[in-house]
């Protein structure tokens, strides 16, 4: 974090400076890190204490200051010779002082900010960004997903007076949400991925996910840009929402960035992009699935209208061979036994897309295995969605599925019941009979893709499986 006065934190949170017991005065100066996370402090560090659904980060106050924190942001006062700040809600005061820091680093003249949303596609996006900026100059970029009310102000957080870009990742679960962090941090560069059923059992419905994705780009100004998925029928309204210059990315003639020519293979997929002024490039992407070419022509287009060339952007990208861990995740290889581990999230389309590399990736003569867990926080969509899924496998081709758990349960039955399999699908109730039903049965040259969302934790099983034909 820039470097800020004691009283400076409390002024920006609204808070009430405690410093009892201490040799401090409203002068002394912190810059450490701010975390939630009391295992994550060293000396000097700013620690949060935020109230969880399970667990209250007061209790870990103590753990925080033995370990060198040099201030505690609180909602009472607590018996510790630490410098406190007591403010009425430490969310909301997190929030408060990131934008205090954004708008301090904003106003030495050089600082730049890409937002980045999207139902699918976000952190890959972020990762993107990041390996294309950090050539250029000094960039900040959220780790792992850190992109909620809590992760994307403690990566604007990371900011220092040296800092040129930073990229946000901004998720939400609910309207109103990515409007809260734009207001931290106004993007010169919004990008909107996608807009799919991911989450929308929380929102409330496709309409309520359409409008949250949209606040990334009501709020822009005439001078930043809004980069927009031309082949997305529910982002392309958005243009009309904004008063932003829009620049669009996609596969279609429609598209001011495309790509063209793909071939998908198992390291990758190659591609040939197109930038306005009819420059292209071919690009040798090393992340695994088509879908996430979506996502690079998103990092294009932004990196391009941070003053990027061309060259720089594609050097950058064919650079990145993972887009996060458990992402489309390459792992395995005894007896030519491929691994993809892409167990972190899971919606209907992400899910589709991974079966589709799947099916595209394996050599002739050898075996596809899919397995398989619940895609969560779809509401009213989840029966009919998953449904869809098994039904999608079945068509794909994909020579064995094994459905993990309950939640996931009504893939299994549609993959029976579209055709005559006869052990094709199998369910089972848990990761480990999971593991035990896959090691058993793999033969050499099959590809195992291990898919479901984060609640499922089939994540660890991919790890494992992994492992075991590493």
């Amino acid at each position: 974090m820039i470097a800020l006065t004691l009283a400076e934190v409390a002024e920006a949170t609204g808070g009430v400076l405690r410093l009892d017991g201490t040799e401090a005065t409203p002068l002394t100066v912190v810059a450490g890190a701010v975390t939630t996370d009391s295992r994550e402090i060293g000396a000097g560090d700013l620690f949060v204490a935020k109230r969880g659904e399970f667990d209250d980060g007061h209790r870990f106050a103590p753990a925080a200051a033995e370990q060198g924190a040099a201030l505690l942001i609180v909602e009472h006062a607590l018996d510790l010779a630490v410098p406190q700040v007591i403010v009425a809600d430490s969310v909301d005061a997190l929030g408060a002082l990131a934008t205090e820091v954004v708008r301090r680093v904003r106003a030495l003249g050089r600082l730049r900010i890409v937002g980045v949303t999207g139902s699918n596609g976000k952190t890959t996006t972020k990762n993107l960004l990041r390996a294309v900026l950090e050539r250029i100059g000094p960039t900040v970029a959220a780790r792992a997903s850190y992109n909620n009310e809590v992760g994307a102000p403690v990566t604007m957080l990371e900011l220092t007076d040296e800092t040129e870009f930073l990229v946000a990742e901004m998720g939400a679960s609910g309207v109103g949400e990515i409007a809260r962090l734009v207001r931290m941090a106004r993007p010169d560069v919004g990008i909107v991925l996608k807009v799919g059923l991911a989450h929308a059992g929380e929102f409330g419905g496709i309409e309520q996910t359409v409008r949250a994705k949209s606040e990334m780009v009501t709020d822009l100004l005439e001078t930043d840009v809004a980069v927009l998925n031309a082949d997305d029928p529910r982002v392309v309204p958005m243009a009309g929402l904004t008063a932003a210059r829009v620049v669009w990315f996609g596969l279609g003639d429609a598209a001011d960035v495309r790509a063209t020519d793909l071939r998908v293979h198992a390291r990758g997929t190659d591609f040939t992009v197109t930038v306005p002024g009819g420059d292209e490039a071919r690009v040798h992407f090393g992340v695994l699935g088509e879908h996430h070419v979506m996502n690079a022509l998103a990092a294009v287009a932004a990196s391009l209208q941070l003053g990027v060339g061309l060259a720089d952007i594609v050097t950058a990208l064919e650079q990145v061979t993972l887009a996060e861990r458990w992402r489309m995740q390459l792992m395995g290889g005894r007896d030519d036994i491929t691994v993809i581990n892409d167990a972190y999230n899971a919606s209907p389309d992400s899910m589709s897309a991974a079966l589709k590399t799947l099916a595209q990736v394996k050599t002739p003569g050898t075996r596809t295995i899919a397995v398989l867990g619940e895609m969560s926080e779809l509401g009213e969509f989840s029966g009919e969605e998953h449904d869809r899924i098994g039904l999608l496998a079945v068509r794909l081709g994909i020579s064995q599925l094994v459905v993990v758990g309950q939640g996931a349960r009504r893939l299994h039955i549609s993959a029976i019941n579209e055709g005559s399999w006869d052990g094709e699908s199998a369910f089972v109730e848990t990761a480990d009979e999971a593991f035990e039903l896959v090691t058993a049965s793999t033969q050499p040259g099959d590809t195992i893709l291990v898919k479901s969302s984060n609640s499922a934790g089939l994540r660890l099983l991919g790890d494992r499986l992994g492992e075991w034909f590493a």
